[in-house]
């Protein structure tokens, strides 16, 4: 099949959005900004206030107060020509009686397209997200993983410029979900659009997203690229909502080639970086990026330059993975342990172990900057 051309991606920034029921603000964000091609993922728990932040930015209903802007431009939610230029898909994939075709087609229809145009707009968007040939089929036989295909290939087909994704894949099991989210974000990426994507998971941002904006009670309380928040958060209850440790303070003792050693108190921990000696700084390391080794254990020669000595404080089951804390000569470390290395190392609060991780794994930020 021939490749289209997808008209590139454009910047839609927003400042000032506030936005009240009743008595309740649900959302109070001074600025957000997606850059042309780029993808921001919105977190947040429940209630946080990320959909009606999408339906705002998305132009599907008006804020109390602040502006939209499309490209540079000041629109609102009655802006035709700007509405046009979005596409949209929901945790539901609202599919209708019918056959795929029928579903994917929908919104060329409501546009008056030609049929055979329209015909092949739909192969063409069916095969993006890994359906070719499936027009025939009854959409109310498809699985949900294979609706939320079709809801995706129902969006694409417009050749939207901003694609708003509000929890396309939360009602998903696990597995699916996560082959998803990868099939996802290469979409995503293949066709340059400007995406918005709303979800309570990390691993689903960290997998489809550039930028990340967190909500609690409708405010951000963080945003930036997704490495920096979820490598080192801004705050404690940020680091708790993403499981990760919480920032750990310190001043940097050493200073050359690219690499600092700062002091934690008790432990010196190396991290990328070329903060002048003396400099306070606050350190986080990514849970997934610190390993464990039994006590004792001859550790194998690695590049972690990172080495020490700890004693677990605490094991929190999630499911397939064991969430632990170690204390480091009085400094707290998350790592991510599998249920099986947990049995075959048999580790409990009060194990003693080593914890091994890289430099490059360290994020590191003067004290005082956001």
């Amino acid at each position: 099949m021939t490749t289209r051309t997808t008209p590139a991606g454009i910047s839609l920034q927003a400042t000032g959005i506030r936005k009240t029921y009743g008595k309740r603000t649900v959302v109070d964000v001074a600025e957000v900004r997606i850059e042309p091609g780029e993808t921001l993922a919105l977190l947040g728990p429940s209630g946080a206030g990320k959909s009606t932040l999408l339906a705002i930015l998305g132009l599907l209903e008006p804020a109390d107060e602040g502006t939209v802007l499309l490209d540079g431009r000041e629109v609102t939610h009655r802006d035709k020509a700007a509405r046009l230029q979005m596409a949209a898909a929901f945790q539901s994939p609202y599919l209708f009686k019918g056959t795929v075709a029928d579903n994917v087609s929908y919104g060329l229809r409501l546009r008056r397209m030609l049929s055979g145009a329209r015909r092949s707009a739909v192969a063409e968007a069916l095969e993006r997200v890994g359906l070719a040939g499936w027009e025939d089929r009854s959409a109310l036989t498809l699985s949900g993983g294979e609706a939320q295909r079709v809801a995706l290939a129902r969006a694409l087909v417009l050749r939207p410029r901003v694609l708003l994704l509000d929890e396309p894949l939360s009602s998903l099991d696990p597995l699916i979900k996560g082959r998803l989210a990868q099939d996802f974000a290469r979409i995503i990426r293949e066709e340059s659009m400007t995406t918005l994507y709303v979800t309570h998971d990390q691993n689903e941002a960290m997998a489809v997203a550039d930028t990340m904006m967190i909500l609690r009670d409708g405010v951000a309380v963080a945003s930036g690229p997704v490495d920096e928040i979820t490598g080192l958060p801004p705050d404690a209850w940020t680091a708790t909502f993403l499981g990760a440790g919480e920032p750990l303070e310190g001043e940097v003792v050493s200073s050359a080639e690219g690499l600092v050693g700062v002091d934690i108190g008790g432990a010196v921990v190396f991290a990328a970086g070329s903060e002048a000696v003396g400099t306070p700084v606050l350190l986080g390391v990514r849970p997934e990026d610190v390993l464990l080794f039994e006590g004792d254990a001859e550790i194998p020669q690695s590049t972690a330059r990172n080495r020490f000595a700890g004693t677990v404080t605490e094991v929190q089951s999630w499911g397939a993975m064991h969430h632990m804390t170690i204390d480091v000569a009085g400094s707290p470390f998350a790592s991510r342990v599998s249920r099986a290395s947990v049995r075959e190392l048999g580790l409990e609060a009060g194990s003693f172990v080593q914890v091994v991780f890289k430099a490059s794994a360290v994020r590191v930020r003067v004290r005082g900057d956001r």
